[in-house]
């Protein structure tokens, strides 16, 4: 590569601020290790969504993300755990702030999501011979501030990628304006998050399935002690139109089972307790479980979901693409400003409704118990999943292809 001034003239402008050594917050797990830059924390649900589907889609592999420096004084928290995906803010630009992240961290492959680019960070990346996908590119966050004065920057660090994905057509016309030719840029739908399919065991489905004979029924996830009540009186609502209407409950924590059975026995409400080996009959109006694991399940023979921690401010919601991923239509209150993006999304294409309390949770789940409502909501939802897939199976297979070269040579 030749000698670039711009570059020369930014990484001695760098080494003069303090290295700001962070301790790191983990040591490195074994195996091979995915790094992913989040330079649009706005899209930070999209980021974790594509960790969370490459540590599904190959065994061993774990993720680091990175958020920009600056974004908060304390990193931003992984809304959805897992234990092989980590979260902490990007070093700054200075060689041995960069130095010890990458020598802790040692990632095999690294993805730069949309812009927001820290030319030593991915330089220094490049020659540790770390291969680099740049995705989610659009016209606004490519060009750095720098280029002003340092014409050649944005392009010199454009080139050590070794593939660029954008979001748009003019996002890609930019970039080929930027130096890179029409073989190394790429164009595919932008970057969403898309939901975890989550699983059950096809013998609990069919069993169940067998014990409802064809009975409506609705799904309350997630539920926090507040809004048991809402649940149980929306229920009873929903009953005065629908009669044979059986609704599953799961409170947002085992413990919580216990109070939402006191409170259903309370209003007479017959029912059973899926954790103690019941399956629901004919005379169950309410089925109440405390197991997380059978969401999946769940959502699977309820076409319509209520999605709890929306009700109550402070929680901020829970996820509601994994109803939508398998077909679920989704009721949900207004406090979910920590998933507004993907709310947002299911709400604009139909495939989610919001309510404020039971009235409207009841007169709601009547409506849209109908097969032909849900029908609707649910395959909105499907439209909704199925946009965003197309750059994050791209990434996948970038990955997989990449980490399988790599271990072919060790």
């Amino acid at each position: 590569m030749a000698r670039s001034l711009g570059l020369a003239a930014y990484r001695a402008l760098a080494r003069r601020g303090e290295a700001q050594l962070d301790a790191p917050i983990a040591p490195r797990p074994a195996g091979q290790l995915v790094w992913i830059h989040a330079g649009e924390t706005r899209n930070l649900l999209a980021v974790q969504d594509l960790a969370m589907r490459i540590v599904t889609a190959r065994r061993g592999v774990s993720v680091l993300i990175t958020t920009p420096d600056d974004y908060a004084a304390t990193p931003p928290t992984i809304l959805r755990p897992q234990g092989d995906v980590f979260q902490i803010k990007a070093p700054s630009e200075h060689p041995a702030a960069i130095a010890a992240f990458l020598d802790h961290w040692a990632p095999n492959v690294g993805i730069w999501v949309w812009g927001g680019l820290k030319p030593n960070l991915i330089f220094d990346a490049a020659q540790r011979n770390c291969p680099l996908f740049l995705i989610d590119a659009d016209v606004d966050g490519i060009e750095l501030r720098q280029s002003r004065w340092l014409p050649d920057l944005t392009r010199r660090v454009l080139a050590a990628f070794d593939t660029v994905i954008a979001r748009s057509e003019a996002g890609h016309k930019r970039l080929i304006q930027l130096g890179l030719n029409d073989t190394q840029v790429q164009q595919t739908t932008a970057l969403l998050a898309g939901g975890q399919v989550l699983g059950c065991v096809d013998s609990d489905l069919n069993d169940l399935a067998a014990a409802m004979s064809g009975r409506p029924a609705w799904f309350a996830t997630q539920v926090l002690s507040k809004e048991i009540p809402i649940v149980l009186a929306a229920h009873k609502q929903a009953l005065r139109l629908s009669h044979r209407l059986m609704l599953i409950l799961q409170p947002a924590t085992s413990a919580l089972a216990d109070t939402a059975v006191d409170l259903a026995a309370e209003q007479n409400m017959t029912l059973t307790r899926w954790d103690d080996g019941h399956f629901p009959d004919e005379t169950t109006q309410v089925l109440i479980t405390g197991e997380p694991a059978d969401r999946g399940l769940f959502f699977r023979v309820a076409p319509v979901s209520f999605l709890g921690t929306t009700l109550v401010q402070g929680k901020g919601g829970c996820d509601p693409l994994d109803a939508a991923s398998l077909g679920s239509a989704i009721l949900y209150g207004p406090k979910v400003r920590h998933y507004l993006p993907s709310y947002s999304r299911l709400a604009a294409a139909g495939a989610a409704r919001i309510v404020n309390d039971a009235d409207a949770l009841g007169t709601a789940v009547s409506t849209l118990i109908a097969p032909d409502h849900a029908a609707t909501m649910a395959f909105a939802g499907w439209d909704v999943i199925s946009k965003g897939a197309a750059l994050t199976d791209k990434v996948i297979d970038l990955v997989q292809d990449t980490l399988d070269i790599e271990m072919s040579r060790t």
